[in-house]
C-alpha cells in the first residue's frame, strides 16, 4: 500500500527496493526554501543495517502489507524470546536482535502483536503503555511530590528509567513503551 512519506511514523515497516526495513526514528525537516523533507533512520530487517534515509514530502512510499497476530509472552531463554498464538496456541521463539529495544518491555503473559511478512515474524507491536514493578532506586523522599528532580530505577525486566522522587521499590508504574519514560503509578 502506497502512503505519503509524511504519513512514515515510528515502527512502520517500509518496502523499499524489494527489501524490508524497520522505521526506527523519522524528523520532519522544514528548509526555508522549498517543500519539506522527513529524514529517517531505518534497519534493513533482513541485514540488520541501520541507513540514513530522506524523503521528499511529495515522495510515495511503499507501506509492507503484514498480517498480525495476537500473541502472548512466555518467556525468555538466553537471547531467545518465546510468544504463543492466543488463537491456536502455536509458539513461535523470537530472536532478541529481531525485537530491539522492545525487550525491555516484555513480561510474561503481556499481550503483544506479532507482524508477519510472506509468513515468517519480522518485528513486534507492544501496547503503547505497560505496567512494571520498581525492583531498585534509591529510597523516596518524604513529603515529595511531583517535581523536575529524577532518578534512576530499575525496573523488573533490567531495564533503568527516570522515575520522580516519590517512587519506591515495589511500586508499580506505567512506562510508555516507545519513549520509554514514566508515564505514572499503576
Amino acid at each position: 500500500m502506497k502512503i505519503k512519506a509524511t504519513e512514515i511514523r515510528k515502527g512502520m515497516i517500509l518496502e523499499i527496493d524489494g527489501d524490508l526495513y524497520y522505521v526506527h526514528s523519522f524528523t520532519h525537516l522544514t528548509p526555508g526554501k522549498g517543500q519539506a523533507l522527513i529524514q529517517t533512520k531505518l534497519k534493513n530487517l533482513q541485514s540488520g543495517r541501520m541507513i540514513d534515509k530522506r524523503f521528499s514530502s511529495s515522495d510515495k512510499v511503499e507501506k509492507a502489507s503484514l498480517e498480525q497476530q495476537q500473541m502472548q509472552y512466555l518467556y525468555q531463554d538466553g537471547d531467545t524470546y518465546h510468544f504463543m498464538n492466543t488463537e491456536n496456541y502455536e509458539q513461535i521463539s523470537l530472536p532478541a536482535d529481531l525485537l530491539g529495544e522492545s525487550v525491555n518491555f516484555l513480561k510474561p503473559n503481556i499481550e503483544i502483536s506479532v507482524n508477519f511478512y510472506d509468513g515468517d515474524p519480522i518485528s513486534i507491536d507492544l501496547p503503547t503503555v505497560v505496567e512494571l514493578e520498581v525492583i531498585e532506586t534509591e529510597p523516596g523522599l518524604k513529603n515529595a511530590t511531583v517535581s523536575n528532580v529524577n532518578k534512576p530505577a530499575k525496573l523488573e525486566t533490567g531495564v533503568i528509567i527516570q522515575v520522580p522522587q516519590f517512587i519506591n521499590e515495589g511500586d508499580i508504574i506505567k512506562v510508555n513503551t516507545q519513549t520509554g519514560e514514566y508515564v505514572s503509578r499503576a
